[in-house]
């Protein structure tokens, strides 16, 4: 394991989703536009864990950012950002990704009827929270400045 690989590699599939939602809003595809910030959410979440231990599969890693938090890995300096989203990484959590992929089984509603333009608008904006959050944990465990981060010189 590779902890800023990883973290990175959450990252650029968080900033990728970001983008496929923002287009999808354009598009207006309301369910598309709610699926793809889940799929950022929960990646968001997944570069935050990946910093301190392996990343498990899951929907909802907001189980996992809660059991970081139990253990006292993370520094007082980014606790209250980190409780501040769990509320963000349960909303577009696992639930939600099923509704967007599957609909509602027991009422038989498809994905699409189930989500509208402030549903959409509303995703977006706990996506950029999220992606904010995580962005400053990797910031802030991989600076830019660390010998790890400098581009490696060709000795050739």
């Amino acid at each position: 394991m590779n902890s800023q690989t990883d973290a990175e590699y959450r990252l650029r599939l968080t900033k990728g989703f970001q983008k496929e939602a923002e287009q999808d809003f354009q598009l207006q595809r309301w369910r598309s536009c709610v699926d793809n910030p889940q799929l950022s959410v929960e990646n968001a979440g997944k570069a935050i864990i990946a910093i301190f231990e392996p990343v498990e599969r899951t929907h909802n890693p907001a189980v996992n950012l809660r059991k970081l938090i139990d253990k006292k890995l993370i520094d007082n300096a980014l606790l209250n950002d980190l409780n501040t989203a769990l509320n963000f990484f349960d909303e577009l959590g696992f639930e939600e990704h099923f509704l967007t992929d599957y609909g509602d089984e027991k009422t038989y509603q498809d994905p699409w009827s189930l989500f509208n333009e402030e549903d959409a608008q509303k995703a977006l904006e706990i996506m950029q929270k999220c992606l904010a959050v995580s962005e400053k944990f990797y910031q802030f465990y991989h600076p830019p400045s660390s010998p790890e981060n400098e581009p490696k010189k060709n000795l050739e």
